[in-house]
């Protein structure tokens, strides 16, 4: 059964809030407190700037699991993706995320 992928703000509200969108550009806020998870969600190709040092585990739709440390003021760029996401670090995450469209 094929997985259907939803956008970020859709599937978890309490955690992405759109700051700023146009034709080219969406920007969004991202809180995760420690343990809070988002349902599987994909993103055009986008830039993350984190607001705090955050440790985080990207699920993707065939299963893998990868673990991130994210450093604050750490600028990392990704490709367009899937995944569902969850907090593992102690401390709420707070990212700032800069879509493509």
């Amino acid at each position: 059964m094929p997985i259907i992928v939803q956008d970020s703000v859709t599937v978890a509200p309490h955690i992405y809030k759109v700051l700023f969108e146009n034709e080219r550009v969406r920007l969004l806020e991202v809180r995760m407190k420690p343990g809070d998870s988002s349902a599987m969600h994909s993103h055009p190709a986008y830039a993350i700037y984190p607001l705090s040092d955050a440790k985080a585990t990207f699920t993707s739709p065939d299963g893998e699991r990868v673990e991130v440390q994210m450093k604050a003021g750490e600028t990392l760029w990704h490709e367009a993706e899937s995944h569902a996401v969850e907090n593992r670090g102690t401390s709420e995450a707070r990212v700032i995320l800069f879509e493509l469209k």
